[in-house]
């Protein structure tokens, strides 16, 4: 809830009687024990939440499912940047979990929820069989007199097939109800013989529980005026009910009494959000299990969880280099949660052994860059031979859930080699433009990755502070997980980008990296309106880009590869440099487009044959404002999944030469 993990208040049980101390130790490890969560923390309510924010707390619950076939099965709920499942299922083709979580919602935050199911007899990873995708603000909208509903599960290959049914159930809970709920539910603790009433005695446990000395001083007084018969014994309901509205007047809890952080007495909604979350026993059915942060993770087989025990597997937020870079978690800006990238472990090895030692880097020095270059020319003739076509069901299996064929313009058949699917156009309509109109507003280049920054320093101070490390840049590579780092022994500048001759309007101006990788969509589009001054090509070396090499002290990938810097000149953002990367298997860089050319914002510019790619966007000092979230998200090395069209940001270049109309032939 930001208010730190400070649990000082919480802790001693200050008494004078030697006995108490040791008993309210017990009532506060009792609670402890009746919450289900994963873990003390508090994913869901990590931030101040304001009132106009609040949408309410939605129980969802998994019910059951219909597949086509036998297994066991689990299920799996995203919303945002937390994910749960639920327990395996007997062997059969209808699993019935009846598990249920609460979740936070906001009304500008996520509410895409992703329930995803997984058979189970797999022993590293579990398969995904199908997802659905719930707009639970919506779902909770709708006027219907059941909370239940059946959604289709999806072929993560194919939107349009159908492989199952899934029952789910939701609905907001009152805020007044859910407080006399969860008092309820504590005041259950400490009903010792379970019939329904409490005596003074177990009630002053409780109160003594909570932290706050002044509710303790009034312990008696509050049991006095639920106790209306003067029988020593309170009703739980009755209690509850009173405890709630003293509540509303006058806070009496100070810490949470089940993970035990410091709660602000002034923030009666965050608190009651909190403890709420945290203390998650629902209705007596299933509580899912919680900390993970994709549904990846949690459908993990047992060999994941033995590779993470080892550390030789993680997951977390954030770009890392190395060996730690076994997971690469972006941001989907659309769905507003994360997801994981699919990467093959195979070459992330072979690249380290070149990229990470002096050895391999030797290896370099001594021809192998030629040898790079010809392997990359080589390959790209393979993969326009008529033999490579085969490659292309097993590519869109690799790569299932992440590449949606129903946006491809054209039908699979008609592909004749790998990298005309590769280079595949989609759908007219397919990528809206952000405000097509309006050129003062640049958008997103292409279906990437995004990191961005305010100027070359403001990222040089973010990364110094997060990893010790200048880590500046990144760029893709086919078929292997990617971040970005400024190597060790070299210095990234914009006059090394940009060449000399181009990178005098740019300094200190903010830098955008579009990062390709191999399942995605590769042609690349102009951010802006405006005309085409001039290409200039650098030619250079076919380095794989990953962020092996990339972070290696041995070499500089990204001032050293292959690259074309175009200038585009424009009315609002003065002059925007766009660079395309080359990369091993990635030596082919197409421009549809010429010097001199007039172009609209979203047209296409050019696309990269196989293998992975990066676009950097370099724009003049002070001409974008970019949009705060993903500012946001780079600031916290994570990654943005966007699509071409989305807003990128908007001009703030004070505009020159501007004609005011003539006053004196204005009539009314």
């Amino acid at each position: 809830m930001g208010h730190g993990n400070s649990r000082q208040d919480c802790s001693s049980g200050d008494s004078a009687d030697g006995s108490k101390p040791s008993r309210i130790r017990r009532l506060r490890r009792r609670l402890r024990l009746h919450s289900r969560r994963s873990s003390t923390s508090h994913p869901q309510t990590s931030k101040i939440l304001k009132e106009e924010d609040f949408a309410g707390i939605a129980l969802i619950r998994i019910i059951s499912a219909e597949m086509k076939f036998k297994d066991k099965w689990l299920a799996c709920i995203t919303l945002g940047e937390q994910t749960f499942r639920t327990h395996v299922s007997d062997q059969t083709d209808k699993p019935t979990w009846n598990s249920e979580k609460k979740l936070l919602l906001e009304k500008h935050g996520a509410h895409l929820a992703r329930i995803s199911v997984f058979e189970t007899n797999r022993l590293s990873r579990n398969n995904l069989i199908g997802y659905c995708e719930v707009d639970l603000l919506e779902f909770l909208s709708q006027d219907c007199s059941s909370d239940n509903e059946v959604f289709d599960l999806l072929d993560p290959s194919s939107a349009s097939t159908i492989v199952g049914r899934i029952s789910i159930s939701c609905c907001i809970e009152d805020p007044v109800e859910t407080e006399k709920t969860f008092v309820r539910r504590i005041l259950s603790i400490v009903d010792c013989n379970e019939d329904g009433e409490l005596s003074l005695d177990e009630f002053s446990d409780l109160i003594d529980a909570f932290g706050n000395k002044l509710a303790a001083e009034k312990k008696e007084e509050i049991f006095k005026q639920a106790d209306k018969n003067g029988d020593g014994v309170v009703s739980l309901d009755e209690l509850a009910t009173l405890l709630a509205i003293q509540n509303e007047k006058e806070p009496i809890i100070n810490c949470c009494p089940v993970c035990g952080e410091v709660l602000e007495v002034s923030d009666g909604l965050n608190n009651m959000i909190h403890m709420t979350l945290c203390f998650d026993e629902g209705t007596g059915n299933q509580v899912m299990t919680g900390g993970f942060l994709t549904d990846k993770e949690a459908s993990s087989g047992w060999m994941f969880k033995l590779s993470e025990w080892a550390h030789f597997s993680t997951f977390d937020i954030g770009l890392r280099s190395g060996s730690s870079a076994s997971h690469i978690l972006v941001y989907d800006r659309r769905k507003k949660r994360l997801v994981e990238e699919i990467i093959d472990r195979k070459i992330v090895l072979s690249m380290r052994a070149i990229y990470q030692s002096k050895f391999g880097l030797g290896l370099m020095d001594n021809g192998a860059k030629e040898i790079l270059r010809s392997l990359s020319e080589k390959q790209g003739k393979k993969m326009d031979s008529a033999e490579s076509a085969k490659e292309i069901p097993n590519f869109i299996e690799f790569f299932k859930d992440q590449i949606n064929m129903d946006e491809v313009k054209y039908p699979l058949e008609q592909f004749k080699t790998f990298n005309e699917f590769f280079i595949r156009e989609l759908k007219l309509g397919a990528r809206p433009i952000a405000f097509v109109e309006r050129d003062d507003i640049a958008v997103c280049a292409a279906d990437c990755r995004l990191m961005a920054f305010n100027s070359v320093a403001d990222s040089i101070r973010c990364w110094i502070k997060k990893f010790q490390k200048l880590i500046l840049i990144y760029i893709a590579m086919a078929t292997t997980l990617v971040s970005y780092g400024l190597p060790q022994g070299r210095k990234f500048s914009i006059q090394g980008l940009l060449n000399e001759m181009c990178s005098s309007e740019f300094a200190n101006g903010a830098l955008v990296i579009f990062r390709l990788a191999p399942q995605d969509y590769h042609r690349f589009h102009f951010p802006v309106s405006g005309t085409i001054e001039k290409f200039l090509e650098l030619p250079g070396c076919l380095y794989t880009v990953n962020p092996i090499a990339v972070n290696s002290k041995y070499c500089n990938v990204f001032t050293e590869n292959k690259r074309v810097v175009s200038i585009i000149s424009t009315e609002h953002f003065g002059k925007v440099a766009f660079v395309a990367i080359g990369a091993t298997m990635v030596g082919s860089i197409n421009f549809s487009k010429k010097e001199g050319d007039y172009v609209r914002k979203g047209d296409e510019f050019g696309y990269f044959s196989f293998g992975g790619s990066t676009v950097i966007c370099v724009f003049e000092k002070d001409s974008i404002r970019i949009d705060e979230d993903l500012l946001e998200n780079s600031g916290r090395s994570l990654e943005t999944l966007v699509s071409v069209g989305m807003q990128l940001g908007v001009s703030v270049k004070k505009q020159g030469n501007v004609k005011l109309p003539n006053l004196r032939n204005l009539s009314l």
